[in-house]
């Protein structure tokens, strides 16, 4: 195995066993009456790890504030790094990220998770199976997983909006032949499952994340620095746009 790859997965391990002990420290929050109720659902990638890795979501937060849209991010995990006031505000730090979970292990916690935020309005599903490539899981069970995750949200709220990304990949030092072809096969197959996953009332819109991602957007072997957070961000931001409720 590579030896980025090995490293990496010790510092996912040490993360899932991080954000665990951090959500059963937690008590609930009050559930969100605002219009445009966005969940940030995934890994590491929307949890973020400041300041040595970014999320996308201080970049979308500012995005959404300075077009004067009403929102506000769900979740039951909260984001304790320096964020900069905004506009004399300060960041929403709810979320739904946990660094180093595959697939099968949101869609175990996913109705817990639901239970206790209310239902989104959006879900900004991050990354789906990123996790699951780097811990080498069958690509046949991720798929079934994502699926299985979007049946969830779209039974607790049947007008749901689900933007799910083909993800950006990572550094080119890690991208084997075994894992480019992983991504490859999954950005066809996220098109596919937003297609046969909407309904009448609830879209499954795919945003292209992988085309003009580069290493200079990258922190480290797969998370994202400031540049690669506004990226995300402004590709999250353009499909947004056509979803929100005035």
């Amino acid at each position: 195995m590579n030896l980025g790859i090995k490293i990496l997965l010790i510092t996912l391990t040490v993360l899932t066993l991080n954000s665990c002990t951090k959500e059963s420290d937690k008590d609930s929050k009050p559930k969100s009456s605002s219009i445009n109720k966005i969940m940030p659902l995934g890994a590491s990638r929307v949890e973020g790890y400041r300041p040595e890795y970014e999320s996308y979501r201080y970049e979308l937060w500012k995005d959404l504030s300075e077009n004067g849209w009403t929102f506000d991010y769900i979740g039951t995990q909260s984001d304790e790094a320096d964020y900069p006031l905004y506009n004399g505000d300060e960041f929403d730090i709810d979320h739904e990220g946990r660094g180093g979970w595959t697939s099968g292990q949101i869609l175990n916690e996913l109705n817990d998770w639901l239970n206790d935020t209310g239902s989104p309005d959006i879900v900004l599903f991050s990354s789906p199976g990123g996790n699951d490539a780097l811990s080498n899981l069958p690509y046949e069970e991720a798929i079934e997983n994502i699926n299985a995750i979007i049946d969830i949200l779209q039974a607790k709220n049947p007008n749901v909006t689900i933007i799910i990304e083909q993800m950006a990949p990572g550094h080119s030092d890690i991208m084997n032949t075994q894992l480019t072809n992983y991504f490859i096969q999954l950005q066809q197959e996220v098109i596919n499952i937003a297609t046969n996953q909407t309904t009448s009332n609830s879209k499954v819109v795919a945003v292209d994340m992988y085309s003009g991602f580069n290493d200079t957007y990258l922190a480290d072997d797969v998370h994202y620095n400031e540049a690669g957070a506004e990226f995300i961000a402004n590709r999250y931001y353009n499909v947004l746009e056509s979803y929100l409720t005035h």
